[in-house]
């Protein structure tokens, strides 16, 4: 897998402190529990050290995961892009042309994707749609539910 993986400058952060934390929070502890659990005697029917292992193997695997993100991270700097049209990194505001609703999203990379916080991955339908174009455009959508169009009406940077 030699794919970057494009990510924002926070996003990139995140992945830091997170991996941070497996490294030298969660796997000495995992460890510490494995070895309580093997001091309870029969591993063969001991559930805490079968839970204790598969933690350890959730952990070593996003690791991992997190290490080969890191390695091929694309991270792309906001600060200097135009928004004169709709990019990576950049916040847009839509107005559903159906129901007039406006909704606000934030294009990051696909592990900083939080649809709740109003975040969604460039890979997405929605913000495969919107990039490259302007404010005023009428986009039309394919989503789940159907068709959407929506009308740009800002892009900026937050």
């Amino acid at each position: 897998m030699s794919d970057r993986v494009p990510m924002t400058k926070e996003g990139h952060q995140n992945l830091h402190a997170e991996l941070k934390k497996l490294k030298f929070t969660e796997r000495p502890a995992v460890i510490q529990a494995i070895s309580e659990a093997r001091a309870h005697g029969d591993l063969s029917e001991n559930a805490e050290y079968h839970a204790a292992k598969e933690k350890q193997s959730f952990i070593e695997g996003r690791i991992i995961e997190i290490g080969d993100k890191l390695a091929r991270a694309q991270v792309i700097e906001t600060e200097n892009l135009s928004t004169d049209k709709v990019v990576f990194g950049v916040t847009v505001l839509l107005a559903d042309i159906d129901t007039g609703d406006e909704v606000k999203y934030r294009i990051v990379g696909v592990d900083e994707a939080d649809l709740k916080s109003g975040k969604i991955s460039v890979t997405s339908p929605v913000a495969r749609a919107l990039i490259g174009h302007p404010v005023g455009d009428s986009v039309k959508v394919n989503v789940p539910s159907g068709v959407r169009e929506y009308e740009i009406l800002k892009i900026y940077f937050e």
